[in-house]
This record gives C-alpha cells, sequence and structure tokens, in this order.
C-alpha cells in the first residue's frame, strides 16, 4: 500500500503517541507499505515551529524521515494544479495539497480529519477504520 501521512499522523508515529488510531499504526508498520511524507506536511511543520505552536527539530526533518525509513514526496506542478481546482470541502492548503497528491499518486492518506473524507481519495487512520 501507498500511504501518504497527515502532520498529526507524523508526529504521532514519531512519538509513539497512543492517539495513533491502530490502523494507521498497523499500515505504517507493515513492511510492504511505501510510506510518504508531502513537502508540503514538512512546510506546515515548519510554519507551527516558527509561530511557537510546535516543539520539533525541523532542521533534522530530512534525517528524521530517512531514519523512520519514510519517502519524501516533492510538490509537482499537476500536484498544484490539481489542489487549486479542488472543491472547497477544506480550506486548510496543506491538506488540499495532501488530497491533490493522494489523487495524483494514487496513494492512502492516513489522517483523522474527518474532512478529507468529503474528497474522492483513499483515508484510512479515522473512527471508521
Amino acid at each position: 500500500m501507498r500511504l501518504l501521512l497527515d502532520s498529526h499522523i507524523l508526529l504521532w508515529w514519531l512519538t509513539d503517541d497512543p492517539a495513533l488510531p491502530a490502523a494507521a499504526k498497523a499500515a505504517i508498520g507493515d513492511p510492504t507499505s511505501d510510506v510518504f511524507v508531502s513537502a508540503a506536511t514538512a512546510w506546515e511543520l515548519a510554519v507551527k515551529c516558527a509561530l511557537g505552536r510546535l516543539e520539533f527539530p525541523i532542521g533534522q526533518m530530512a534525517a528524521i524521515l530517512d531514519e523512520a525509513g519514510f519517502t519524501p514526496l516533492g510538490i509537482e506542478v499537476e500536484h498544484a494544479v490539481i489542489a487549486g481546482a479542488l472543491p472547497r470541502h477544506h480550506n486548510d492548503p496543506f491538506d488540499r495539497m495532501l488530497i491533490a497528491q493522494a489523487q495524483h499518486e494514487g496513494m492512502t492518506i492516513l489522517t483523522v480529519d474527518p474532512m478529507i473524507r468529503r474528497y474522492a481519495v483513499a483515508v484510512l487512520g479515522g473512527s471508521n477504520n
């Protein structure tokens, strides 16, 4: 399975937080899963760190992803075009980018954000999984 982690799922995985849904934990831990983290997620975390809303070693993000075995996913022009054309169910630009990337790349988003389920994209990690 090709998985794309939302920011909270990434943080919960890295800190072994009990808030991480069991289905998400199992999917990430499955050795057959390919796990991706979007540049949009790194950007979102960097913004939260800069605003003082999150303590995270953002300067070590690439090394942290590498150590976790996660693959960075860059933002391509196609992703931006799709994100811009999405219905306005969700106004968070970071989440809209994840939706576009998952749609374009054939990925499942791991998230507990119920708004993401309003889009034509595979989702795992919420209360329905």
